[in-house]
């Protein structure tokens, strides 16, 4: 049962926010496999936050990817979607639900096999992730999780609590240009393909926000960040620059 949405403000400092680790532990203690989803735009930072997730819960977490469903450069030039890259229908979202569905009720003993997806070939590699059966948590992060058309409607029911990561357009528009220019674009092609590929998702990917279990939300670049969240003791006033988030699942 997913919990009301809610909202942890602040950036993602070291360590991560309490709340967060709380909530990714409650999810990892319940005592069956869990599939915690982290949602959001191109760049908004949903890899980085899923890897320290992951790190932070040691052996108790495993981290898939969405990306690992991408389609093959030589299928989407077929397709004619090679200039669209990135966009839901050139991913793989049937076989991405298939595998969810695999990792949410492993068989005892049994390992699963995950794709992953590498940048510097810009290709998925099939096989890339071992996720053993024993690993309580299953974190997968992606733009479309929360994304309700076609085939992609069927990964929400899959995952047991997806948080959305909510970040300044700005911020996420210069790492998407800095990303695209480290992996072989020249800048003025990384600013086209950002402007017409990856905000466009980003639009697809915004109405998703209102269906999350909880946004995170990073501030604007220039701006002091907000103090980070903390439990607040039942009665006691709250903390300016705080916002308070729903309470973690129930173990």
């Amino acid at each position: 049962m997913r919990t009301p949405p809610g909202r942890v403000p602040a950036p993602l400092p070291d360590p991560l926010p309490a709340p967060l680790l709380e909530r990714a532990l409650a999810l990892a203690g319940r005592g069956r496999r869990a599939v915690l989803g982290i949602a959001g735009p191109p760049g908004a930072g949903k890899s980085t936050l899923a890897e320290r997730l992951v790190t932070a819960l040691g052996g108790r977490a495993v981290l898939v990817p969405m990306d690992g469903f991408h389609l093959a450069g030589r299928v989407l030039a077929r397709l004619g979607r090679a200039d669209r890259k990135g966009a839901p229908d050139t991913f793989d979202a049937d076989g991405y639900a298939a595998l969810l569905t695999r990792l949410r009720a492993p068989a005892p003993g049994a390992t699963v096999y995950a794709p992953a997806f590498d940048r510097s070939l810009e290709e998925p590699i099939a096989g890339a992730i071992a996720v053993d059966s024993s690993v309580p948590l299953v974190v997968t992060e992606g733009n479309y999780l929360l994304h309700d058309e076609g085939p992609w409607a069927r990964i929400g029911p899959l995952l047991d609590e997806v948080w959305f990561l909510d970040t300044a357009p700005g911020v996420r528009v210069d790492r998407l240009v800095d990303r695209h220019v480290r992996y072989g674009k020249d800048r003025a092609r990384a600013e086209r393909w950002v402007r017409e590929s990856d905000e466009a998702n980003a639009r697809l990917i915004a109405p998703g926000r209102e269906r999350a279990d909880l946004v995170v939300t990073l501030p604007d670049a220039g701006r002091a960040p907000r103090a980070p969240y903390a439990p607040r003791v039942p009665g006691a006033p709250k903390a300016p620059g705080m916002e308070e988030t729903s309470p973690p699942p129930p173990g």
